[in-house]
């Protein structure tokens, strides 16, 4: 048997590598996510759609105002990526239960992007010069983040 699992597993033992998996799969799907559309914007209906992504944002958020850029740099992808790792230490046994209050902490960071990103679309709509199409990138990132915040319930649920 590969890793060395047993032939049968308990139901608690099954559940713990459904979530490891789950949490793994995170450390694929979140860089996936930041370079996928999030939303395809134009000025007039008449115009080709610009897609944008949480990189194509960093980058134009560089250009203008760096500190922001960090700001997001900060909370779109160095917690998720962190979350995430040190999920899969607490998972695995490698890092101490006391890691769990600030894994839930950057869970709530990560949820902050999806906050914000809704604003912009309540806010490009309201205005109505434009038009603004959620790319499927946005429901990608928005799968990660929840996925990640449940890994997290099911960990704290555990402990």
């Amino acid at each position: 048997m590969p890793l060395g699992f047993p032939k049968t597993a308990t139901p608690a033992q099954m559940r713990t590598r459904l979530l490891i998996g789950a949490n793994l799969s995170l450390l694929i799907l979140f860089p996936i996510a930041w370079f996928a559309p999030l939303l395809r914007a134009g000025l007039l209906p008449l115009f080709k759609l610009k897609e944008i992504s949480v990189i194509s944002g960093i980058n134009s958020l560089l250009e203008k105002d760096i500190f922001l850029a960090i700001i997001v740099i900060l909370f779109a992808l160095v917690a998720p990526m962190l979350k995430v790792l040190g999920t899969t230490a607490l998972q695995l046994n490698r890092a101490p239960a006391r890691l769990i209050p600030a894994l839930q902490i950057m869970g709530k960071f990560a949820m902050a992007d999806i906050f914000l990103i809704a604003m912009y679309i309540v806010v490009a709509k309201g205005v109505g010069v434009g038009r603004l199409e959620v790319g499927w990138g946005l429901y990608l990132f928005t799968a990660c983040v929840l996925t990640s915040l449940v890994i997290s319930l099911m960990l704290d649920k555990k402990s």
